[in-house]
């Protein structure tokens, strides 16, 4: 999948590591779940359509916003197994692109989804970090993100 362009926030996006963990955690209703609750918690935290996006550019630049915060640095992305790493000045955070009906997924494990709402997003509702990081960690295999639409 090709990931180069602008990117906006269109809605919560999970997907499970494996068929087996997406079985283990009862199928695509787990995924609608997690969804639905993930709405809410960014709904919370303010995540929106017109403050949150990603923008990769050629010669492996990206700049994105989360909940407004600016954040850019280097990324790494291999479309074979949707691995993509970013690269900013402070972290490395590793997570993997999908192909979705509108776009795309952008889904990291409940650490690097932390980090980027605190540490990149500067998210200062630590209720509903929390809530976002539990609920990535109650499904095992879960990742959680962003679907994305040009």
């Amino acid at each position: 999948m090709g990931i180069l362009g602008s990117w906006n926030y269109n809605a919560p996006s999970s997907a499970f590591t494996t068929e087996q963990a997406l079985a283990k955690a009862g199928g695509t209703a787990a995924v609608t779940n997690i969804n639905t609750s993930l709405a809410s918690n960014y709904s919370s935290i303010g995540i929106n359509r017109s403050n949150t996006s990603f923008s990769f550019l050629a010669g492996n630049k990206f700049s994105a916003k989360v909940n407004g915060i600016p954040f850019s640095g280097t990324y790494t992305y291999n479309p074979q197994n949707g691995e993509i790493s970013l690269k900013t000045s402070t972290e490395t955070i590793k997570g993997n692109v999908t192909k979705t009906q509108k776009g795309m997924g952008l889904m990291f494990d409940s650490t690097q989804m932390v980090n980027i709402l605190q540490k990149e997003g500067k998210v200062s509702n630590t209720a509903a970090v929390q809530a976002v990081s539990k609920l990535a960690k109650s499904a095992d295999g879960a990742r959680i993100g962003f679907e994305l639409t040009k």
